[in-house]
């Protein structure tokens, strides 16, 4: 039999029910979707009358809120979750953190968090295997209280989530000013069809929790499509009809022996260095250097093989040369302004940095499109660095330089040189530079293909008739020219049969100058003597 009591007969039922204890503990897991791994539980209170039947929570949750009663439940709730640990670690049953309610009749409760313990240390459990939920609801009016309760509560290392994240009308209010260590967004946002408004409001959630070190758990996520989405947008940690409903002690012991455990990671590991409130502060330090002190700079996170940019500074968008909105930036898919190869580059580049946690370089062709100036294809030079990570993506700070000019003066200056080397091979020519001052001559690529020379000779013409470049019957005349271009000649030529097979070339010196008149550098050139 089942009957809805009234109020005056849940009240009257109370202490009776306590005693008997027909108040009981189902047990709801938290999943991690991404490896099907359990993180935790949350205990719920249900109330089984032996004459009335299951009564709904929704029917007196409100009542004992209204009479005084709820702290007397929530500490019922609260000491069936500590005996309930005790008991799986007394008998070797792999334990996860299970979350408890505490209302906001609860903090307004004089020494509740001191009652609460007591109860832990009665039981000798962790603090870690206890979770503390409140609901933003609770702080509206009593912030400064509120905060004094999290603090004590985290002094006894309690682990605190607010639940209901964005069901009421102050949520980013409460969040700024509350330091709660885990977040249960309200899966309402997403009734109906997945994605659209309500899903750009939970994607937004996310990303900023990332920034506050604060992980995220899907609350009453029922379906596939659901649990996807929150993946999707980097939200792994799900609860809800999906995996289970609410369970009993002993179905819940089963699912403990079964599934495999793994801990809860924080949202976003940043480096030591980077404070993300102060980042994200616009009259910070920080945001000072970033927008003003460096180069172009841009931030985005790194998941699932794709990107989201998720800030820019104008010196990005100068350097960008098209007069780009930091709204264009922001909103354009950075993958399609790469070609194939491009784009394998800048990936390869970013799981190196992955790799070392360190900064790296890649120079990348890209095509970049705006409304005013249409589109150009430029090259940018990308450094890049890891600044924080997930279990799933990662936070990359690139600077930028624009080195377009550069490389098209280096691919000119290539197809010269590449022009320059198929006419010595058609004239038969080698060539080479000498500085007077120093000795060195620094052979073209012939010389050193062809006579195996190092970039740099030195001693030179000495180390030339060394190895036999310059036969031993032709030494004097080679060194007496040298001689003369010390002493300031200007032209030299002659006929010099060269290397071991004395093969005859036709050697050329051109001597260039300093203002002073004094020589400088000789230009040497020996072109193969053909008989006619």
């Amino acid at each position: 039999m089942q009957k809805r009591m009234t109020e005056s007969e849940i009240i009257s039922n109370f202490d009776s029910a306590l005693g008997n204890e027909d108040f009981f503990i189902l047990y709801q897991p938290k999943i991690n979707h991404t490896t099907g791994r359990m993180i935790g539980a949350e205990a719920l209170m249900r109330w089984k009358h032996p004459e009335y039947g299951i009564q709904f929570p929704s029917d007196f949750i409100p009542v004992f809120e209204n009479n005084d009663l709820i702290y007397r439940a929530d500490l019922f709730v609260f000491e069936k979750v500590c005996g309930f640990q005790r008991k799986c670690l007394d008998s070797g049953i792999p334990t996860v953190p299970i979350s408890v309610n505490l209302s906001r009749y609860d903090i307004y409760k004089k020494n509740y968090v001191d009652m609460i313990e007591q109860i832990r240390k009665k039981y000798d459990i962790s603090a870690r295997l206890i979770h503390i939920e409140i609901t933003e609801t609770s702080a509206i009016g009593g912030m400064e209280l509120v905060s004094g309760v999290l603090d004590v509560l985290h002094g006894y290392g309690y682990t605190v989530e607010m639940d209901d994240f964005g069901s009421g009308y102050s949520s980013l209010n409460v969040l700024k000013d509350l330091p709660v260590d885990v977040i249960k967004l309200d899966m309402r946002f997403l009734s109906g069809e997945v994605g659209g408004r309500g899903g750009t409001i939970i994607n937004a959630v996310v990303q900023m929790s990332k920034w506050l070190d604060t992980p995220v758990v899907a609350e009453g996520v029922e379906t596939m499509e659901q649990a996807d989405y929150m993946k999707s947008i980097g939200c792994n940690y799900i609860q809800g009809y999906l995996y289970s409903k609410p369970v009993t002690e002993e179905e819940f012991v089963k699912k403990l022996k079964t599934l495999e455990h793994e801990p809860m990671s924080p949202a976003m590991e940043l480096l030591d260095a980077i404070n993300a409130g102060r980042f994200w502060d616009p009259d910070s330090l920080e945001t000072l250097i970033f927008s003003n002190l460096v180069g172009g700079a841009i931030i985005f996170e790194y998941r699932n093989d794709d990107i989201e940019i998720l800030r820019v500074n104008e010196k990005y968008l100068y350097e960008t040369g098209m007069r780009l909105t930091e709204k264009e930036v922001l909103e354009i898919d950075p993958w399609k302004s790469f070609d194939e190869e491009n784009l394998q580059i800048y990936k390869d580049t970013m799981l190196r940095a992955i790799k070392s946690m360190n900064e790296e370089v890649c120079d990348t062709w890209r095509t970049v499109c705006s409304k005013t100036c249409g589109s150009e294809k430029i090259c940018v030079r990308s450094f890049m660095r890891v600044i924080g990570k997930t279990d799933s993506s990662y936070l990359f700070y690139v600077m930028i330089q624009n080195i377009t000019a550069e490389k098209k003066l280096y691919n000119e200056l290539y197809k010269s040189d590449l022009r320059f080397r198929a006419a010595f091979e058609h004239a038969n020519m080698y060539a080479w530079e000498y500085n007077v001052a120093t000795k060195e001559m620094r052979p073209c690529f012939r010389c050193m293909r062809d006579l195996g020379l190092p970039p740099l000779v030195k001693n030179y013409p000495e180390s030339a008739i060394e190895i036999g470049i310059i036969p031993q019957d032709y030494a004097d005349m080679y060194r007496d020219w040298f001689r003369q271009i010390e002493n300031g000649v200007k032209y030299l030529e002659g006929i010099i049969p060269m290397t071991v097979g004395r093969v005859p070339f036709h050697v050329r010196y051109t001597v260039e100058f300093d203002e002073n008149g004094r020589p400088l550098k000789a230009y040497g050139s020996a072109t193969l003597v053909v008989d006619k």
